[in-house]
This record gives structure tokens, sequence and C-alpha cells, in this order.
């Protein structure tokens, strides 16, 4: 790759990335992706295969009512992304584990039952239906619960999605459609022009009109060089998988209790994360954190008992990007006009879709297909 040209360039190989580059390339333009690792390799690729769509119930604990409602343009962003999940297997001709069998939170105490209660009536504000459930009638819905629990939240359309085979099923898409694919290649630097920006790496420069910056944990790296501070940042999280056992968790399973998402796959293996942080050697290596592993496996078996005695098979880690305030960080750069950040923090896997439609209308010179203010940071 020796000072060549693109019509619009993308920094990033994970789920925005490739279905952005896929998009652009079905309507014509000469895309570039540009990704420093393998493709789908961070989180797009590690993560838990949680498709959410209800707020977080310990973000909604620790933040409050008044961040809640004004989060809620993400959770309307988070509906349109779902309905493109569903579309998506029949898009790419693949099973992609696409299952939206609902999404459910188990509680233990009063207290716990009180902010479902309250988190359920904002999200009914954005439209978002979450069903308040007492003893009886969550452990009818889902038997595999402790009896410890006293109720719950049920969220219908949320689900999961098998990340291994979605982002090379994406990958194969966007360079039958035409994308150019460079992986084991990292941005090193970009340099304006007139009219244009140069990317340069390793293997050389690549000159652009338009950049996507949808390089996720490592954005901000990105933004740092065209001048632009991006509030986002990486955090380690790590994810665990048991062996395969006879299908007893249809839906996606959350605690009031603690950190915890479960959820089971069509071969039978339970997934188990929540958000638990890994740990970062000196050179940047990930690695797994045996007291989040054993909180986690706890937190899994006290709230799906028949879980404990299942063997753990796996444990695996991953870069999560987060914001301060969970809000997405979406649209054009207001200091370099055709730089589009395509950024959704916490939940991006689940706000994928609809992330890569905003940024290819955006790099295609179009107006969003979605309000942006209240949404995006850039917007504030």
């Amino acid at each position: 790759m020796m000072q060549e040209n693109a019509d619009i360039v993308i920094i990033g190989g994970g789920i925005v990335g490739l279905m952005t580059a896929r998009l652009l390339a079905r309507e014509g333009a000469d895309v570039l992706l540009i990704e420093a690792g393998d493709l789908g390799a961070e989180a797009s690729g590690a993560n838990a295969g949680s498709i959410h769509l209800q707020i977080q119930y310990p973000e909604f604990v620790s933040y409050g009512e008044d961040w809640a409602r004004a989060y809620t343009p993400c959770l309307r962003f988070l509906k349109t992304s779902l309905a493109l999940w569903q579309d998506l297997p029949g898009e790419l001709w693949a099973d992609l584990g696409v299952t939206l069998a609902g999404g459910l939170i188990a509680a233990r105490t009063e207290a716990q039952m009180a902010h479902i209660r309250a988190k359920s009536v904002i999200e009914a504000e954005a439209g978002i239906e979450t069903r308040i459930l007492g003893r009886d009638d969550l452990l009818r819905l889902a038997p595999y619960l402790s009896s410890d629990a006293i109720g719950g939240g049920f969220c219908p359309l949320e689900g999961k999605a098998n990340p291994l085979q979605v982002t090379p099923h994406l990958a194969g898409s966007a360079a039958e459609a035409g994308a150019r694919i460079v992986t084991h290649t990292r941005v090193t630097g970009i340099a304006r022009q007139t009219g244009a920006y140069v990317v340069e790496t390793p293997r050389g420069a690549v000159r652009t009109g338009r950049i996507v910056n949808a390089a996720g944990a490592f954005a901000g790296r990105i933004g740092a060089m065209l001048g632009t501070h991006l509030d986002i940042d990486g955090f380690p999280l790590q994810v665990t998988v048991t062996e395969p056992v006879a299908a007893f968790i249809p839906h996606l399973v959350y605690s009031a209790a603690g950190k915890l998402s479960l959820k089971q796959l069509a071969n039978g293996g339970c997934v188990i994360g929540g958000g638990w942080p890994a740990r970062e050697r000196g050179n940047g290596v990930l690695v797994t954190d045996p007291k989040s592993l054993s909180g986690n496996m706890g937190m899994a078996a006290g709230v799906v008992p028949a879980i404990a005695a299942s063997r753990a098979l796996r444990s695996w880690t991953a870069w999560v990007n987060g914001t301060p305030d969970w809000r997405p960080i979406l649209g054009e750069d207001p200091n370099a006009p055709g730089v589009i950040h395509a950024l959704f923090p916490w939940v991006g896997f689940s706000a994928g879709p609809m992330t890569a439609t905003v940024a290819a209308a955006l790099a295609l010179g179009r107006p969003s297909p979605v309000g942006l203010k209240g949404l995006s940071l850039l917007y504030d």
C-alpha cells in the first residue's frame, strides 16, 4: 500500500467499520478499511454477544433518573438498531445466532424492585416496553432462576447474537461489494492537505477526502492525530463460556444484585459476562483476572443455580470503549471537516448496525437518518 488514494478511509475493523465499509461499497464508493490487528479482534468479536435495549441497571442506580432521561435518545437509537439486527442474517445469508427472546433482570429485594419500576417508567417514555413481574410470574417465565428472586423486569426485544460469526460475514460481504480491507496495519499519523487528508501507515500513505473513525477503544488516538480531544477510553473486560449443556436459558439474564450478563448459545454453552474487569500487563497485553472470574461465576450461580454444575471451558478478554455518561460520539468532527466519528460506548455491539448506517450516510455527504442533537456528545 504505497501512496494510494481512496474516496473514504475507515479506521477500525470491528462491526461498525466493516458494516460502514459494506454500506459505502454498495453505494459505489472507493473504500479502504485499515485495521491495526485482526478483524473483530477487540470488542466486536470478543464481547459476550448481548443485544441490549433497556437501561443498564447498575448505571441507573449509580447515575440516577436525570441521567436516565438524558439517555433516552440512545434508547430510541438502540431500538432502531435492533430492527436492523433482525434483518442482518437475511442480508448476509448467514446464521449469525440472532435471537431476540427478551432480556430479564432478577431482583432479590424490594429496593431493587423499586429501581426496576422507576427505570421502566423512563424506558416507556422512550417507547420501550419493560414488563414488571412478581415472583410467580418471573419464575413461570424463567423457572431456571433462583427461588430467592422476588420479581424483576422483562424487556421482550432484547437478545443475543454470535460475535464470532458476525464480523467474518460482514468482512466477506464488504469485500464482495468492493471494499478494500487491510489488516495488521496501524495508522501512525494523519496529515491535512488542501481538501484532503493523508493517512500514514508503516505500509505507506493513503490520500483521501473522508475518514471514518471506527477505532473503538483506541479512537481517542485517532482524534488526537487530528487535534481533537475525544472523551473516550478503553476498558479491559473479560467473558467466560461454559461447556455445552442442555438448553434451558432462552433469555438474556441480568441481576439487580450485581454485575451479570448470562445467555445460552445454540450449542448449549453459557456465556457469562457483565462488565467484570480484566488485567492489563505492562506491555499492554490483557489477561484474565482470577478475582473477576470467581466473582462473575459466583454471581451467575447465585442467579441461575443449575449453572454451578457446568464447567467453565474458556475465558477471554476484550477492550471495550466507554464514555463517562454512556452517550455516543457520533457525527462529523467540528474541527476536521470530512472526518466522521462512529463510536457508541459500552453497548456498541448492540448499536453497531445503526451506528454504521449513520456513519455511511454522513461519509457520503448525506444527512443523518436520525437526529444527532441530544444523542451525540459532538452536538452538545
